[in-house]
């Protein structure tokens, strides 16, 4: 798919991978919308843009929310391309440090946003790329994050390690479901990233997670996500396909 004379949806764009996502597009000529919670951060980005990137903003679970950014992106262009990088964390574990059992209400509220998020937004999409007149064989692209949690979660990541292992379950069934409409789903399993999330560990912590990592032994930038992303809705023979970003990282139980 050709970047030019379109628009994109980029979830989670105020910061980190999607920021460096919505900016790459937008260099390519793309009109983007960012989506996401943070309303000065959205706005800020909005602003620096020039015009080239737009906010709104939006709960993932929310489809009225959603369903406004894919109308601004309708109105700035054809929608062809999603980039869904929003997602939260959190820590559950089995049983408590007191011996109680773990908290269902943090479970349940991770796997809404992480995979119910992915599909209202993936669903929401795919509806407005599905009216498109199909250019070079496609009428769209979409591109999901995961995380190589969803192979090797450590403990205490079991929400955000189901959530992430059913979005990559998701990923072949969305491309089956969507061939005929002649739109593409790919997913993006990244590894360790120096996100806003890492950037609030200690120092001292963050290199040793970069030294965890056998090549480039450093955490990955949020531009080489963005890369990635970049060339999946470029390549047309790339859908299906869930894509490990590690640097050959294969995590330890804690």
């Amino acid at each position: 798919m050709k970047l030019h004379e379109m628009s994109a949806v980029v979830t989670g764009g105020a910061s980190g991978l999607g920021l460096a996502t919505a900016r790459q597009l937008a260099a390519r000529g793309v009109s983007v919308v960012i989506v996401d919670l943070n309303e000065s951060l959205g706005q800020e980005v909005a602003r620096e843009s020039g015009g080239a990137i737009r906010f709104a903003q939006g709960d993932v679970t929310n489809t009225d929310q959603m369903n406004a950014a894919f109308d601004l992106a309708e109105s700035l262009g054809t929608l062809r391309a999603l980039v869904h990088c929003a997602g939260v964390g959190g820590p559950v574990r089995l049983v408590d440090r007191d011996g109680e059992p773990g908290s269902l209400e943090k479970y349940e509220s991770i796997i809404r946003t992480n995979l119910i998020g992915t599909f209202n937004v993936l669903r929401l999409a795919a509806a407005r790329m599905a009216r498109n007149e199909p250019v070079d064989g496609e009428r769209g692209a979409c591109v999901l994050t995961a995380s190589i949690a969803a192979y090797e979660g450590q403990i205490g990541q079991i929400p955000y390690a189901s959530a992430k292992a059913g979005i990559v379950g998701m990923t072949l069934v969305a491309a089956r479901d969507l061939a005929s409409r002649m739109i593409r789903v790919c997913t993006v399993a990244p590894g360790l990233f120096d996100t806003p999330i890492l950037a609030k560990l200690p120092e001292e912590v963050r290199a040793s997670l970069a030294a965890s990592v056998p090549n480039p032994p450093r955490l990955g930038h949020a531009d080489e996500y963005a890369m990635t992303a970049l060339h999946i809705l470029e390549n047309p023979m790339l859908n299906g396909e869930t894509i490990r970003l590690d640097g050959a990282l294969r995590m330890a139980p804690r």
